[in-house]
């Protein structure tokens, strides 16, 4: 929809239209490397939007240093995904979205603090980096603060039945149950959860889905999420009203799309001011990014790790009607 719009708007460098080329990584690694090559080697593409997982963008990286094409990842928050293991950036590598240390310290403040609850269970996907990155940083922030972490348990990708991990963590006394995951998983934990009589908090990372609602029903009420932006957000509204009259329906994933659209917008201003279509000079555009006016966040980004500065957190919670609802906006300090 962005693109379209900006072609009908006169496209870009004097004139030229947007050629927008999607491939499907099926949210596993080998099809995100396989497709990355497609798309650096055979189609030639200047820049790669996606994809939003921090194991994906991990696994391309590599590829896109090669070949010189800069990638931006829209919801990849560990750490790893724009700096290597020695804390080295990678220089093509960029993200629009915080960092698992930062929705980790919010996490744990919103349960230790806000929510007052002092023993917490850990429910996670072993072969996540995203789930790895947001739980060792919860964990860290919330045992700082004082509380105590009762249980940690694990689960693998394909894994629909939790109650064996659950049954566990309700023995341990937890009152509140952190899950680092995204959409179906977490869904079907929470879901779980309350079927074992499980009636401490719930709180998870910027997984959240309104799948997850669709699957948990009103299990999910009360839960609390951490978010890059919100439904209502001012600044996306009229970007969610563009999606609904084009593709006639509601849009769902409102985190996704939020992002996605910002970082074409990003895309687009980092292509005007390299003044070319080759993947070195748009890099070092994305990189000296400065005070840029996005709809959802104004975007600086630090050359030193390629993350954006002070992006401040929201907190949503689901209500008793099942509507997610901002819960409040927290300042990076």
């Amino acid at each position: 929809m962005i693109v379209d719009e900006q072609n009908e708007a006169g496209g870009l460098l004097g004139g030229r239209p947007i050629e927008l080329i999607v491939y499907d990584t099926k949210s596993r690694n080998e099809d995100a490397v396989n497709a990355a090559r497609r798309l650096v080697v055979n189609d030639g593409v200047c820049v790669i939007v996606g994809d939003l997982s921090s194991g994906i963008n991990i696994a391309t990286a590599p590829i896109v240093a090669r070949g010189k094409v800069p990638q931006i990842s829209t919801l990849g928050t560990n750490p790893l995904v724009t700096v290597d293991n020695k804390g080295n950036v990678r220089p093509y590598s960029f993200r629009i979205c915080f960092t698992d240390p930062y929705q980790g310290a919010l996490a744990a403040d919103l349960a230790y603090n806000d929510l007052g609850k002092k023993k917490a269970a850990i429910l996670y996907n072993v072969g996540s980096d995203y789930a790895h990155g947001l739980r060792e940083f919860f964990v860290k922030n919330y045992e700082k603060l004082g509380g105590e972490i009762v249980a940690d348990e694990g689960f693998r990708g394909d894994d629909v039945d939790f109650r064996a991990q659950l049954t566990t963590i309700k023995a341990a006394g937890a009152d509140i149950l952190f899950l680092p995951g995204m959409g179906k998983d977490m869904g079907l934990a929470i879901k779980q959860a309350r079927e074992l009589g499980f009636d401490g908090s719930i709180v998870g990372g910027d997984g959240y889905s309104d799948v997850m609602i669709e699957i948990a029903g009103d299990a999910m009420k009360g839960t609390h999420w951490v978010s890059h932006t919100y439904f209502e957000d001012p600044g996306m509204v009229p970007i969610y009203e563009r999606f609904q009259k084009r593709y006639n329906d509601v849009c769902k994933e409102f985190v996704s799309t939020a992002m996605a659209a910002d970082a074409m917008y990003w895309v687009f201003d980092a292509i005007r001011r390299a003044g070319v279509d080759e993947g070195p000079a748009i890099a070092k555009a994305l990189e000296g990014t400065k005070d840029l006016k996005l709809n959802h966040a104004t975007l600086t980004i630090d050359p030193a790790t390629h993350n954006p500065l002070n992006k401040a957190g929201i907190i949503l919670r689901v209500d008793d009607n099942l509507e997610r609802k901002f819960y409040k906006k927290v300042e990076p300090k």
